[in-house]
């Protein structure tokens, strides 16, 4: 944080954007924002327990999505409890190392999704276009290794972050352009020139963006072109359809922000745009990627009491 140059005294808290302009409409939001996150922990919660308490469960795929799981959940959990408590509040603030803090553990849970999510589309890829040496490839100690670097990644991606942002001076004003912390409603408020903070900012969010999303996109599509049979390429593209649907709403919004000047974002843009891969993202990942699955299904209903588990097809 350092110290600041005559004059410049660092603030000690940032104020807060509004979500909605009255009372009215934030108490709406606040039982929105409610179900939404309880359907986010409630889903995700149940994935993780399944996967981990069911022997057919244990396949390279279901470890993944049980890590998914978790990272959906630890990204809600960012940014949407600060969230609730401010739809309640009259005055709308955080202290400046929480804000730090927040924007640090937004992009670390941010970034290690989307190399898990990466990492799930070549596992796919794996498991279709090389079926015979699938279980030697995607074998338990290289997804240990996969989801280790994933989080290992996007720590590094965090730190570079939080280190570009915290180092600037924070003078004043100090009303966020937000309804929470991220790098580039942040660093508007720093009182000096933020062109090449700004530049190293974009490489670094933009370059793990663009990369990822081409990865998966290439994935999926050479996955519909190895499949002959009309049968089986209707079913794998009507799972990739929603698998990138899903990657659309996540990696979309993120180049969007990080792909170009963070000077050109403006709030009218942003805030639609991080309330969709903060609060409904990663309430449509289990739904999409866990819970059609008829294993998962049919483990989760014998986990209940409701069934007993029962033979089904592995789906993508």
């Amino acid at each position: 944080m350092g110290n600041f140059k005559e004059n410049h005294t660092r603030i000690n808290e940032f104020l807060l954007m509004a979500i909605s302009p009255t009372w009215e409409s934030q108490a709406i939001l606040f039982v929105v924002f409610l179900l939404v996150y309880a359907t986010d922990i409630k889903s995700n919660s149940l994935i993780m327990l399944t996967v981990t308490s069911d022997l057919r469960l244990q396949t390279p795929m279901y470890f993944l999505l049980g890590n998914l799981s978790f990272v959906d959940l630890c990204y809600s959990t960012v940014t949407t409890p600060k969230i609730l408590v401010d739809l309640l509040s009259k005055k709308k603030s955080i202290s400046f190392d929480a804000c730090m803090a927040q924007l640090f553990f937004l992009h670390f849970v941010g970034a290690t999704e989307m190399f898990l999510l990466t990492i799930m589309a070549y596992d796919r890829y794996v498991a279709i276009c090389k079926p015979l040496h699938y279980p030697n490839i995607m074998n338990r100690q290289l997804c240990s290794w996969l989801v280790a670097s994933s989080w290992t990644g996007g720590f590094i991606h965090s730190t570079v972050q939080l280190v570009l942002t915290i180092g600037l001076p924070y003078c004043g004003p100090n009303q966020l352009d937000n309804f929470f912390c991220d790098v580039p409603p942040v660093i508007k408020l720093a009182c000096t020139d933020t062109y090449i903070t700004e530049l190293l900012i974009v490489s670094n969010s933009g370059l793990i963006s663009i990369s990822c999303f081409v990865i998966l996109v290439a994935s999926y599509a050479t996955i519909l072109v190895r499949i002959r049979s009309p049968e089986g390429r209707r079913k794998a593209l009507n799972v990739c359809a929603s698998h990138l649907v899903v990657v659309t709403l996540f990696f979309g919004p993120c180049i969007f922000i990080y792909g170009g000047p963070l000077s050109t974002i403006s709030v009218d843009k942003l805030t639609p745009v991080l309330y969709n891969i903060n609060i409904i993202t990663p309430m449509l990942n289990p739904l999409i990627y866990t819970l059609r699955n008829k294993d998962v299904k049919s483990a989760i209903r014998k986990l209940t009491g409701k069934e007993t588990i029962s033979d089904g097809k592995v789906d993508m």
